[in-house]
């Protein structure tokens, strides 16, 4: 993104009221969405037609809607995939199953695309009649499939726009934030803290606590100062984006295990071994120590650092 586009990321309005389907041209996010039926285990003799019915319904809603009010170029369209898995239809038009959200942001003049996000949703429920309009009111708990898709579509902003400005994404923030806890009056699952500890509540709070302020910026310094340099000056843009994973090991300290750390690591445990596996040797054995420690989940990944 131009550095115009970067200062316009500080002048954002709220989204308010509702909010249905829009045909705008301030389109900023391009999904791609894929509903996945082979594995339903239902009794029920449900058209398939339903299933297609609705992945186009989930696409409109996430493409066309206007969830900011900066105008977004055609390069500059955020890439996401969204691939919604359903395992049961335990009533009718009544669907369970897991999701899988992923988001990807450009680094600067080259074609690289970077993960932002990569996470699983196990809870992701939900009620769908063919042809139903998709309803959104920020302010209400309308339905459940609503309030997910716009849950995740303020998520990818808030990382997309805390990458290019320091804190920039905390609009984003507060909507996913209020989106949880209105959900709070649902009793479908992923919502309350007591269900889990990796759930969108817990996401959400992650995302809005005080503690976890350094670890967005940490966010925007690894991307905006490290990789979008990366061409330029790689052995400075690593020390740069070991700096920023410091700076996540001082959070997880204070909050150990935190989902957010563990999406961000999720994202971009293949990218960081690839980014270290040039640097120096001492370079790459604090690095590999500092990930194992931070991602004991990839521990193997990062061990390839010390053994080229």
């Amino acid at each position: 993104m131009n550095s115009n586009f970067a200062l316009k990321k500080f002048i954002i309005t709220l989204l308010s009221g509702i909010c249905i389907i829009s045909y705008s041209l301030a389109q900023e996010l391009r999904f791609n969405v894929i509903v996945d039926s082979q594995k339903l285990v239902t009794g029920q003799t449900a058209e398939r037609e339903i299933f297609d019915d609705l992945q186009k319904a989930i696409s409109n809603f996430l493409n066309n809607q206007q969830w900011t009010n900066d105008e977004f170029k055609k390069e500059e369209i955020i890439s996401c995939n969204l691939v919604i898995t359903l395992t049961e239809s335990p009533a009718q038009n009544s669907f369970r199953g897991t999701a899988q959200i992923q988001s990807t942001r450009t680094i600067y003049n080259t074609n690289y695309e970077s993960n932002l996000l990569f996470y699983v949703d196990r809870d992701f429920n939900f009620r769908y009649v063919e042809a139903q309009p998709l309803i959104f009111n920020l302010n209400s708990f309308t339905d459940n499939l609503t309030s997910i898709l716009a849950f995740y579509a303020y998520v990818v902003l808030a990382l997309d726009y805390d990458s290019f400005s320091e804190i920039g994404g905390s609009p984003f923030v507060e909507n996913a934030f209020n989106i949880a806890n209105i959900a709070q009056q649902s009793p479908e699952a992923g919502w309350r803290r007591s269900q889990s500890t990796l759930n969108r509540f817990w996401l959400a709070e992650n995302l809005n606590a005080q503690q976890m302020i350094e670890f967005r910026k940490a966010i925007y310094a690894y991307h905006r100062h490290g990789l979008d340099f990366f061409l330029v000056d790689p052995n400075e843009s690593r020390k740069v984006i070991l700096e920023a994973l410091k700076k996540i090991n001082e959070v997880n300290r204070l909050k150990p295990s935190a989902v957010l750390t563990n999406i961000f690591f999720d994202a971009k445990y293949s990218e960081l071994v690839n980014i270290f596996m040039e640097a120096s040797p001492e370079m790459k054995k604090e690095a590999r120590d500092l990930l194992i420690r931070l991602d004991p989940g990839h521990a193997e990944k990062y061990e390839a650092l010390i053994q080229n």
